[in-house]
């Protein structure tokens, strides 16, 4: 018989956590404004809040750590990860920062201005952020197999060519300063983006003189499903498919606290010297010098290690094959999940879960909530909160699919947490029906209102 897959390493330290009682995480979330990110992590017993800075590393990560180099310039370690990132890359460019959003923030600057049009599939929150905090818009030209969670379509990060070169069409070439592919796709549902298609949006850009850049965060999960759903990869190793895939761009972001197996840091790698050389300044003012920028040593060191040990196919064996064991135990109690399971997480269908709680009162919110008092677990919204008010006419987005995110950090959790979790979803689904009501807003920040907003139960 063949045999299952084991996790590839072995655990030499444990960390308590403690189970709460629902009368105490009544209380808790209710003083936290029903806003999850308040909740201390003292009153979380699994925490699915995201799968970033949230893993464990290595014993050859934290050997690394003793070994990082701290000097002000010129650092070993960061020579060290300089290479590592050019080996998997093949760009020889490289400003570190001090996470994913630093990154952007330093390519952003260089590239994104005031009216500007930037074109992907399906922006994250802090992307879309920082785009429209430059008064520039985000445009979503994904599939529409993306948005149906029934749809088996396997590659739902794709970005639709057509929408992509309407948008081409539409708009003088100097507005729109490259067009961003996120890999693997989180907004819709932690969904990858095949080589092919991203060889195509290569050269569609190229014809319209468009740079391409990826948001590299979860780059090895995407080249994982590369290589075992797409025809002519299946002999590629991990590396090969990387390098590859980031061949057809200009650049990146990265946050490293996710595929680089690291509790800090990131990235911006390019080829583009000119785009360097001014992200340079940006990442001097804001960050540090180039040859640290917002990393310690240790970290960079670590990092190093972890892309490399991210890009093995052992490791991505497991940590897809978690996520599948949580989604099919999903699929198993009739819970609707967005399919097929995808990378880093699996995304529950808020609409079809809780079709008696208005759209205005955040079903996807709510639900997160109560699986929260139900067990002790903690999601986060992917819905019309995260999706945020119109920045013009500050009237409510709603997002085509309404999700929850159980986002699975990487070698924290057993089998076991995930048999947990999936039976207390199920604890909820089976009481779906008496949920009628959800919450509204008492205060909000004009922008990525969802980290910080303040909610009550609705009067309705």
């Amino acid at each position: 018989m063949k045999l299952p897959y084991a996790e590839p390493f072995r655990i030499k330290m444990v960390e308590e956590i403690r189970r709460s009682t629902r009368q105490e995480r009544e209380e808790w979330i209710r003083n936290a404004d029903y806003n999850l990110f308040n909740l201390k992590s003292s009153q979380v017993f699994i925490d699915l809040l995201t799968d970033s800075g949230t893993g464990a590393m290595s014993d050859k990560q934290w050997a690394a750590v003793m070994t990082g180099d701290e000097s002000y310039a010129g650092s070993a370690s960061f020579e060290k990860l300089k290479q590592s990132v050019e080996q998997i890359t093949g760009y020889k460019y490289l400003l570190p920062t001090h996470q994913g959003r630093a990154a952007e923030n330093v390519l952003f600057t260089v590239l994104v201005k005031d009216g500007d049009i930037v074109p992907g599939n399906s922006h994250f929150d802090t992307t879309k952020g920082h785009i429209e905090m430059r008064k520039a818009h985000a445009v979503d030209c994904t599939v529409d197999e993306a948005f149906d969670i029934e749809d088996p379509f396997q590659f739902k990060g794709n970005i639709d060519l057509d929408k992509l070169e309407e948008v081409y069409k539409s708009h003088p070439k100097e507005k729109i300063p490259f067009c961003l592919i996120t890999v693997t796709c989180n907004t819709s549902g932690g969904q990858p983006v095949s080589l092919e298609n991203i060889k195509a949006v290569r050269e569609l850009s190229d014809r319209y003189g468009i740079p391409v850049y990826f948001d590299g965060a979860r780059f090895a999960e995407n080249a994982y499903f590369i290589q075992q759903r797409e025809n002519g990869q299946r002999e590629k190793s991990i590396k090969e498919i990387c390098r590859e895939m980031f061949g057809y761009g200009n650049g990146m972001t990265m946050s490293s606290k996710k595929d680089g197996l690291v509790n800090i840091g990131g990235f911006v790698a390019t080829n583009d010297e000119e785009v360097f050389r001014k992200a340079s300044n940006v990442t001097i003012i804001f960050e540090g010098f180039i040859t640290y920028g917002g990393m310690a040593g240790r970290d960079m060191a670590a990092l190093a290690q972890g892309l490399d040990e991210s890009t093995e196919e052992s490791y991505l064996e497991y940590r897809i094959s978690q996520i599948e064991y949580l989604g099919n135990k999903m699929i198993e109690y009739g819970i609707p999940i967005q399919k097929p399971i995808g990378g880093h997480a699996v995304f529950i269908d808020a609409l079809s879960f809780l079709p008696n709680v208005k759209r205005e009162e955040f079903p996807a919110q709510t639900l997160a909530i109560e699986l929260y008092k139900e067990a002790g677990i903690r999601g986060v919204e992917i819905g019309t909160l995260l999706a945020d008010r119109d920045p013009e006419t500050r009237e409510e987005r709603y997002p085509k699919l309404e999700l929850v995110r159980l986002a699975i950090p990487r070698r924290t959790y057993t089998n076991n947490h995930m048999e947990y979790i999936a039976a207390a979803v199920k604890n909820v689904f089976d009481r779906r029906n008496e949920i009628t009501k959800g919450y509204e807003i008492v205060w909000e920040a004009d922008l990525m209102r969802h980290f910080t907003v303040k909610l009550k139960e609705a009067r309705s």
